[in-house]
């Protein structure tokens, strides 16, 4: 989706040494999840020597509509050349769609580490839910409005409007997933401000999320932004549900979760990855060893920068800075 000149200004003079580690989901291979993981979590380990990186710019509370709710920060890499466009990265904080904000530590971690290799990224807010305030679709809408505004005010940011993807934590894992998957035949697609502009975005990289809120047990916060519990009305479950809205031409994604993770279980990023290569979707399932619930970029088991980067290289990237193919 974006066209972006390279985050590297002079170099790649050595590069790749890139080796395919597969990882056991568990400590232990007989535990059930642990051995769904070694079969189906790869991750890339790859050493490379980059130029100088970009200063970062960060501006804070800009509107992207007419809420008050409606805001991002944003991240730019200094302006190498007049017209120099760059990728457009919307982030989705987390929070159990009751909380959280676009300005936490893990949004400024992913913030700072895309722009300063050549990326333009919004870190937004969006309604969030209350007692006897549900915020389901507003949340939704808020996020596809944030990327049609990012493509609709492309020039004035130095974005590729053909290259845009998007990133989150948690419940921000769970929107960027239903950012990625759904369309306008879902009757999901924001009403009013930039009707007529595409949401669409062409890579996602969910975090810990939940995608199918059928099988997650957890439910308080989920009938608190939904408005209606599981047995009440299934069909809405159905709908927030990412593995529902999968079909052959959504974007390729990667989605990391932890084995720690004690409130959303492995097993959903597992199934949302399953079914995205069942439909022929390119899908990286990465499983961290030992990783709690929340995490950013550079987590104490494994730093992610290197893998994130270079999935959004190669799918936003007019030449991407690392070409290697996913398996």
């Amino acid at each position: 989706m974006r066209r972006c000149s390279l985050v590297i200004s002079s170099v790649l003079a050595c590069l790749l040494s890139i080796k395919l580690v597969i990882l056991v989901g568990c400590s232990s291979e007989n535990h059930p999840q642990g051995r769904k993981a070694k079969e189906l979590s790869t991750i890339y380990s790859e050493q490379k020597e980059i130029g100088e990186k970009y200063e970062v710019r960060v501006e804070k509370d800009i509107s992207y509509g007419t809420g008050s709710y409606e805001k991002f920060d944003l991240y730019t890499p200094t302006i190498a050349a007049p017209k120099q466009r760059f990728p457009g990265i919307v982030i989705i904080h987390g929070g159990g769609w009751v909380g959280g904000d676009k300005a936490l530590e893990r949004e400024q971690n992913i913030g700072n580490t895309l722009a300063e290799n050549g990326y333009v990224c919004i870190s937004i807010n969006y309604l969030l839910a209350e007692e006897g305030k549900i915020s389901w679709p507003t949340n939704i809408y808020n996020c596809k409005k944030a990327v049609q505004f990012l493509r609709k005010n492309a020039e004035l940011y130095n974005v590729d409007a053909d290259h845009i993807g998007v990133i989150g934590g948690s419940a921000g894992g769970h929107l960027s997933a239903m950012v990625g998957l759904t369309g306008p035949e879902t009757g999901l697609e924001p009403p009013g401000q930039y009707k007529g502009v595409s949401s669409r975005v062409q890579a996602v990289v969910p975090l810990y999320g939940v995608h199918n809120l059928a099988t997650f047990t957890k439910t308080d916060n989920l009938e608190k932004f939904l408005g209606a519990a599981k047995n009440k009305n299934p069909a809405l479950w159905a709908l927030a549900s990412p593995v529902n809205h999968i079909s052959r031409d959504d974007p390729p994604f990667l989605i990391i979760h932890g084995t720690a993770d004690s409130l959303v279980p492995v097993q959903q990023s597992v199934e949302l990855h399953e079914k995205l290569r069942e439909n022929g979707i390119d899908s990286q399932l990465v499983i961290v060893e030992g990783a709690p619930h929340s995490f950013h970029l550079q987590p104490e088991q494994q730093d992610l920068r290197p893998l994130v980067l270079a999935f959004f290289d190669k799918n936003l990237k007019a030449k991407p800075v690392v070409s290697m193919p996913l398996p």
